[in-house]
This record gives structure tokens, sequence and C-alpha cells, in this order.
């Protein structure tokens, strides 16, 4: 007597083992989003008084776009205490809540100014994924790799941030987290297009470009492998991008303005295919950096004459 066979019921995991893409398009889309969010929840502090101005080049267009004020008692109340974009007096101590703060914002900066730019690799990771699953593979899912590389960049945010707090205490950056000093701005911008030309940022740059060869030569099915994989893309693409990175420093680190636009120029630099971008990059942020000193040197001849 014939028994009639039981559908296989496949493990909701196994499911999404076998759509690699999806799944690596959702955390990458997840993690930026979450990381945008805080950073609107915070610029929502300095929106409500009408200061968005005193955070850096470009964002008094938010003032002149009318975003100023308006939220409830309750609602200002909440951004004050969760998001508070004030950190300190100029040159003064910083408390642990403060601190605190500014990890938060420099890890939702790094979530949301980077895994865009990653979305190319993670998604190189995931077709080769789709493909081994396809075959019956085994495969780990791209949340791993993107852990790992994520993990590097909320690492460079605890850097930044102690970065940033030295610069407090220099009195080069102040209580808005704006730049205090134009010549300060200036010599970041110089550096960071100086950087531009250098050999390790090329080397970098390349491997950001080209992660099929990587994945490729690499490939394994261990969760642990997969994790360490995600670590090595994220220094390669910390070696191509901290320099941009610590630009914040220079127009405002709470400058969305800035963040929008240097998150554009990494995610079209990794998109390249030759190193082309990166130098004419490096040759405007000179400008840039030039352009800074020369005004701020106009700006005191007055008072030396």
């Amino acid at each position: 007597m014939s028994r009639t066979a039981e559908p296989i019921q496949v493990p909701s995991g196994a499911r999404w083992a076998a759509r690699p893409r999806l799944v690596a398009i959702l955390s990458v889309a997840i993690l930026a989003g979450l990381g945008w969010i805080y950073l609107g929840l915070m610029m929502a502090g300095a929106l409500q008084t009408g200061a968005a101005a005193s955070l850096g080049p470009g964002m008094g267009l938010l003032d002149l776009l009318g975003l100023a004020g308006g939220g409830d008692g309750f609602g200002r109340a909440l951004v004050e205490v969760l998001c508070r974009p004030t950190f300190g007096s100029a040159g003064g101590a910083w408390d642990a809540t403060q601190f605190a703060l500014v990890v938060v914002m420099w890890s939702a900066m790094a979530l949301a100014m980077m895994l865009p730019t990653a979305g190319a690799m993670i998604l190189a990771y995931a077709e080769i994924a789709a493909t081994a699953a396809r075959k019956g593979e085994s495969v780990v899912s791209p949340v791993v790799l993107t852990a790992g590389y994520a993990a590097v960049w909320l690492g460079f945010a605890l850097a930044a941030s102690l970065l940033q707090w030295g610069l407090a205490r220099a009195s080069l950056v102040d209580p808005a987290m704006a730049s205090a000093s134009p010549l300060f701005s200036g010599a970041v911008f110089i550096g960071a297009g100086l950087y531009q030309f250098s050999s390790l940022k090329h080397a970098c740059v390349t491997r950001c470009q080209r992660p099929f060869p990587f994945f490729f030569s690499r490939w394994t099915d261990r969760a642990s492998g997969v994790f360490r994989l995600g670590l090595r893309q994220g220094v390669y693409c910390l070696g191509c991008c901290w320099a941009m990175m610590l630009a914040m420093f220079a127009v405002g680190v709470m400058n969305v303005v800035w963040m929008a636009a240097l998150g554009t120029i990494m995610a079209i630099e990794k998109l390249s295919v030759t190193t082309r971008f990166s130098r004419a990059i490096g040759v405007i942020f000179i400008a840039i950096g030039a352009a800074f000193i020369v005004t701020s040197v106009i700006a005191q001849w007055p008072a030396r004459a």
C-alpha cells in the first residue's frame, strides 16, 4: 500500500538563504536608513531654533526653506535629550553622556554614508551566493558580510569621536560641532585632496571597484570566514574613504548637505573603473582648501593693517 509523500518543509532560514540578493538589499537599506533617521532627529534640534546655518557651509539653505521651528513642547524636549546637537563649551570638557552621543552620531554617519557606497560590493557577494544556492551549495547570508563591513566603520566612529574630543579641547571645533577656524578647514581639505593622489588610496579604491575577484578567490561557506571577508572589505573601504570622512570636520560634523554630497562622491568613486575620478576630486578638494585659507587671510588683512 503506497503512501502519499508528505511535502518537504523548507525552514524559513533556508528560504532566506536562497534569496541572498534580497537579503543584501534589505540589510543595506535598513542599516543606512536607521543612520539617516537618527541624523534627521539630531538635525531637528537645530532646525527648531533656526540655527541650521551655524552647522556649516550650505546648511543655511534649510533655514531659508522654512524648515525651522515647529513641534510641540514634548517633542522638542525629547529631541533635546536624545539628540542634542551642542556639546560642551569651547575648549571645555565633555561628560560621559556627551561623549556617548558623539559616538552614536558618528556611528549613524558611518552607516548612513558608507553602507550605500558598499552596496555594489555586497551585491557582488550576493550574486555569487545566489549562484551557489541554485547549485544546492551551502551559503552564508550577506548579513554576515555586512556586519563585518559595518564593524570596521563603527570602529572608525569611535576613533573619530576621540579625535573630535581632541579638536574640541583645542578649540578647533565649536560646541555646534562646526569648524572654528577657516585655516583648519583649509588644511583638512588640502590634506584630503593630497591623499587622493597617494598609492595607498589608489590600491584601496581599486579593491573597492573590483569585489568579484576578491570574493571568487576567497570564497567560503563558513560564517566566520564571511565575517572576515566583510572586515577586509571594510578595511579597504576605510583606506579609500577615511580622509573624505574626516573632511566633515572642515564643513561641520552635522552638516547633512555635505554628508549627502560626500556619500555620493564616494559611491561614484567606487563604481568608476579608473582612478581619474579620484584624482579629479583631489584637485577640487585642494582648491576648496586653498579657498578657505585665502578667504581667512583676506578677512584678517584689515585687522593686521
